[in-house]
């Protein structure tokens, strides 16, 4: 019996393949090895790109050694990391809106949206005096590999780069910065509502509020 899988092609590797998507049929009980080796069979120019790419097995990085299933959607995901800054990461530094930019500026891409998300100086009419930012830093930078690959998959071609401040911050200091590009606007504005709306949803970075007369950690106070 035969699988039959959607693979996904991303930045360089989109490039390369000369197509967004693809869809491949293998025998039953095929490995992530043994896709690849299909996908590098097929798409010739993507074999330059071996050593350098990773492989997601329904939004979840996979190995060579595991299983794939039918109907699986598979991604092939340049690096995000390395010789190229990150694109998504969690620090203590303060942020620079520009960094993420950069990330994502192509020239194939027209439409380029960013976003930066500052501390308010109140939250209810109480003034607020400082934030401070905690974050269980390796879990989160996975899911926002994760929700880059959901909105990826939305609109094809996207690029994503986030990065998030912890510690401690003042009003008017940023606490995100995230920018998309993709080739027309619309795709690059639905891309980046979508990502600060998951962030807020799934990822594990929590926020406490300071004011005169009290603290309150957001999302457990009243």
């Amino acid at each position: 019996m035969a699988l039959s899988v959607t693979v996904r092609f991303f930045a360089a590797a989109r490039e390369r393949a000369r197509t967004g998507s693809a869809r491949l049929s293998l025998a039953d009980g095929a490995t992530v090895a043994q896709l690849k080796a299909e996908v590098f069979s097929r798409f010739p120019a993507l074999k330059a790109l071996e050593q350098q790419l990773r492989v997601a097995v329904n939004e979840e990085f996979a190995d060579d050694t595991e299983p794939v299933p039918d109907g699986a959607d598979v991604a092939f995901i340049p690096p995000v990391a390395g010789g190229a800054p990150p694109l998504f990461t969690v620090t203590d530094a303060p942020l620079a809106l520009e960094a993420v930019v950069a990330n994502v500026q192509v020239a194939s891409h027209g439409g380029l949206v960013t976003f930066l998300g500052a501390v308010r100086n109140h939250t209810r009419g109480r003034p607020v005096t400082k934030l401070e930012y905690e974050a269980y830093a390796p879990m989160a930078v996975k899911q926002l590999e994760k929700i880059a690959l959901e909105a990826q998959a939305r609109w094809p071609g996207v690029l994503i780069s986030v990065s998030h401040r912890v510690g401690t911050l003042l009003p008017g200091e940023a606490a995100v910065a995230i920018a998309t590009s993709a080739p027309h606007r619309h795709d690059a504005f639905r891309a980046c509502e979508h990502v600060i709306d998951r962030l807020k949803q799934d990822v594990p970075i929590w926020k406490k509020e300071f004011f005169e007369d009290g603290e309150v950690w957001v999302g457990l106070g009243p």
